[in-house]
């Protein structure tokens, strides 16, 4: 088993890996794996921008007050004013890198800033409606100009590697990076650096709709929680509201900045009420109420009359604004027959973010010594039961930064990884039943979607928890039989994420922000975090 070793190794190429590996890598060798394409997670998918104060009218209290109506007082205030105090220095950084943000349109007005449901300003700076292709470009730009950064893709992470995998030894679950599935190689390399970083983004494909992308199954926090990391806030997945309804494409976004924009929710003809708004029955802010309100919503109105979607509807705005400000999503929609500067868009609710994770600090500490996290991944404070929109590429950003400056202030108390036990495949064969983890895979993510949804009761989380437990026996021994695949790495992870999702839901005996339980429908009236410790 080929063994190399970095300084740093940096799990994950999206926007937070990439921005700790950019800031380490001034004077440390790093190592960024991904499990695809480099360019291949969330990062590059993210339509709508970044939040920051930049308006002259803005202030950071306001940025922190929405962030923390948003999270329905679950966030960690420190946190919150950590990020948003941070926030205009990232984005003149990502400005220096190249990213090319929509100039302003008003005299004085450097950047264009638009507003999202949430916001009480415009404060979401963005490149047209692809903000994260934008960012991802510049990110893996820099990257590879920088001879201190190797950058690996095709690599599915497994484990991580701890003091527990030394040729002694050692329970102090120390962190010395990773075992990874080398797909060109077809084969187990272990991967080492005297600190880890995990940016591996959510879990999305937990669930049968989702708009995140294929490799968004939980691995980091799998990994994390396997070898003796907390996690926190499981339960609080954010489904966002508006995602195209299309047999065939099942996982387009519709940004929220459309909806900032002025675009409308509005019943479909043929319904009762068709053609006429709705969120103003729910919400006194109407479309621009947070993603948990309107997704309820959605939910609530498609349920209670049988449809199929609801239609979001911005044809009332100028064809050149349209074409405009959201030219990714009118040229996309176009090709599958959709005019969306002459008609609605049907639209459905999907699984989106994963508000909970990995529990973090400040600088981006996890419970293990030499294991950092940033992004997705992780539960840091910032979001509480509820992203509030845009947030979520700023915290890797911030992160990924506090990371690196962590790792550089205390390098002298990180030392080298001791030797490591290779990858032992003595006493396994290759599979040859790999239609058990495709089945497995569509039934996780089918009974996650109807038991563990947008609205749950008691016992719907107690069928998907005897589901999952099942699965877990069946998948635990056949990863102790077969030849370890990616299909069956993702499918282990997947299985453990949904397991701490349906635990974390039960736990929690009220409504709040994203979780939602008919048993349990009022709030209580203190905060508190589901922490799951292994």
């Amino acid at each position: 088993m080929p063994t190399q070793i970095f300084d740093v190794v940096v799990i994950g190429s999206g926007a937070a890996g990439l921005t700790a590996a950019i800031n380490l890598a001034q004077d440390k060798k790093v190592l960024v794996l991904a499990k695809g394409a480099i360019n291949g997670g969330s990062t590059n998918w993210a339509q709508g921008g970044i939040a920051a104060v930049l308006d002259a009218g803005d202030t950071f209290e306001s940025h922190v007050d929405d962030t923390m109506v948003a999270g329905a007082g679950l966030n960690k205030r420190e946190t919150v004013e950590f990020v948003v105090t941070n926030a205009p220095a990232a984005i003149e950084r990502l400005a220096e890198l190249g990213v090319p943000f929509n100039a302003g349109q008003d005299f004085g007005e450097r950047w264009h800033l638009t507003r999202e449901g949430g916001h009480s300003h415009r404060r979401i700076v963005h490149v047209d409606d692809a903000t994260g292709a934008a960012v991802q470009d510049a990110l893996v730009r820099a990257a590879e100009a920088n001879p201190n950064i190797t950058l690996m893709s095709d690599m599915v992470a497994i484990d991580l590697v701890t003091s527990r995998h030394g040729e002694k030894f050692s329970g102090d679950g120390h962190v010395w990076g990773v075992y990874a599935f080398n797909r060109a190689a077809n084969r187990v390399d272990a991967l080492l650096g005297r600190a880890t970083i995990l940016a591996t983004g959510g879990a999305g494909r937990t669930y049968l709709f989702s708009t995140a992308p294929r490799g968004a199954t939980g691995d980091g926090i799998a990994m994390a929680w396997r070898a003796g990391c907390r996690v926190s806030n499981m339960e609080m997945n954010q489904f966002h509201p508006t995602c195209l309804y299309n047999l065939e494409v099942k996982n387009f976004l519709i940004t929220e900045a459309m909806r900032g924009e002025g675009g409308l929710l509005k019943l479909p003809p043929g319904a009762p009420g068709g053609g006429k708004r709705f969120m103003d029955r729910f919400d006194k802010r109407g479309e621009l109420a947070p993603r948990d309100v309107v997704a309820r919503a959605i939910d609530h109105e498609i349920k209670r009359l049988g449809l199929d979607y609801v239609h979001l509807d911005i044809s009332h705005k100028p064809a050149g604004f349209i074409k405009e400000h959201f030219p990714t999503i009118h040229a996309r929609l176009l090709a599958l027959g959709i005019d969306i500067t002459k008609e609605p868009i049907p639209v459905v609710p999907a699984q989106h973010y994963t508000c909970g994770g990995v529990i973090i600090d400040l600088d981006g500490r996890t419970d293990l010594p030499g294991l950092y996290a940033a992004g997705e991944v992780t539960e840091s404070g910032l979001h509480g039961a509820n992203r509030l929109a845009s947030n979520s590429l700023l915290e890797c950003f911030v992160f990924g930064e506090a990371a690196a400056r962590h790792i550089h202030a205390n390098w002298d108390e990180l030392p080298p990884p001791p030797p490591i036990r290779p990858w032992d495949e003595s006493r396994v064969t290759d599979s040859d039943e790999e239609v058990i983890v495709q089945h497995n895979w569509r039934e996780i993510r089918r009974f996650m979607w109807d038991y563990v949804g947008i609205v749950r009761t008691t016992k719907r989380l107690e069928r998907a928890l005897h589901r999952v437990s099942l699965l877990a026996q069946e998948v635990d021994e056949y990863y102790g039989n077969f030849r370890v695949t990616p299909d069956l790495i993702e499918l282990r992870n997947l299985l453990e994420v949904a397991r701490l999702i349906v635990r974390s839901a039960l736990r929690r005996k009220e409504s709040r922000g994203l979780h939602y339980t008919l048993d349990y429908p009022d709030t209580l009236p203190h905060a508190v975090d589901t922490v799951l410790v292994p």
